[in-house]
């Protein structure tokens, strides 16, 4: 495996379909539709479906964690399970006829010091390992030209309670110690501590990039400003999506900008969408493709996943 997904906050998604959402009246739910959820899972599932070679490891726990591996098994999505004494969480998204959702995302399980050692002591052997192929043929290197197909870390998603705000950073800085490119999404402090970590490609949205930069963004030069901004201090790439808007992909250092717009089309959903994006851009990165395509590729499937239920792939039930 040359993608390792770390999943620190895994989920069960619930979705419950209703008319219309009425405030203080009783809502009806017509159906509910359960599977494993989460930013890592998502990428995962996504990396399994576009061919990539890439195994997903993430904390589980209480009959809610034995539920969410039972659908990681009947998609054969490959994983790496460390138990937890408190239950993984439920998220429940409410979907009305007319296509608009409501999220309620739970704070999950609080990790332990021991679970929380556990975890720690679990990933640098796995990037030890997967960089070991890689430095016998003098892959893998963060420096290594576009060419060169990556070992990569994808850390994504919140940090469960009782996990401190510089674990990812931690983790970056573990992964250069082996040669491991990172690509990184999250958002809000655990992002900001992370940031100087160095990460080789970081993923905010706009509103994430905005909250970053402790700024409103108006306008496309707005962003680009904090985006370099950004990139300045992680010393590598910054993909920027926004929805239906232009995405942006940069890197100073590379003299590379570009903004590229998603393929047209109707959006049924957009859980997910940007899981999926991150997993083809990680495996364009994985592969070496030149970044043109990171942008081209992760693009369009960001936008195949707005046309498909939440959790579901194409060719799907």
């Amino acid at each position: 495996m040359s993608i390792l997904v770390l999943a620190l906050n895994p989920s069960i998604d619930a979705e419950w379909r209703v008319d219309d959402v009425l405030w203080e009246e009783k809502n009806d739910v017509h159906s509910e539709r359960r599977w494993a959820g989460g930013k890592g899972i998502n990428v995962a599932r996504w990396l399994k479906y576009l061919g990539a070679p890439a195994q997903l490891l993430l904390p589980l726990g209480g009959r809610t964690g034995g539920e969410l591996a039972s659908y990681l098994r009947g998609e054969k999505i490959p994983a790496r399970i460390l138990r937890l004494r408190e239950a993984t969480r439920v998220n429940v998204i409410v979907t009305t006829n007319a296509g608009r959702q409501m999220r309620f995302n739970a704070p999950g399980p609080k990790l332990s010091r021991a679970e929380l050692a556990k975890l720690f002591a679990t990933v640098e052997p796995h990037l030890r390992a997967l960089a070991r192929p890689a430095q016998k043929t003098g892959l893998g290197s963060p420096a290594a030209a576009p060419a060169v197909p990556s070992v990569l870390l994808v850390l994504s998603g919140s940090l469960p309670r009782g996990v401190p705000l510089t674990a990812y950073a931690r983790l970056i800085r573990v992964a250069h110690r082996y040669g491991v490119r990172t690509v990184l999404d999250c958002d809000g402090p655990a992002f900001a501590a992370a940031v100087p970590a160095r990460p080789f490609l970081v993923k905010p949205n706009e509103h994430e990039l905005a909250q970053w930069w402790r700024q409103p963004l108006r306008s496309e030069a707005e962003l680009v400003r904090a985006a370099r901004a950004l990139a300045e201090q992680t010393g590598g790439w910054v993909m920027v999506s926004r929805g239906a808007k232009r995405s942006l992909l940069l890197n100073p250092a590379e003299n590379f900008q570009s903004f590229a717009p998603p393929p047209r089309a109707k959006p049924r959903n957009t859980v997910g969408a940007g899981d999926a994006m991150l997993a083809a851009v990680a495996q364009q990165i994985q592969r070496g493709t030149p970044p043109p395509e990171w942008l081209r590729g992760g693009l369009a499937t960001g936008t195949a996943a707005t046309k498909l239920r939440p959790g579901q792939l194409p060719g799907g039930d």
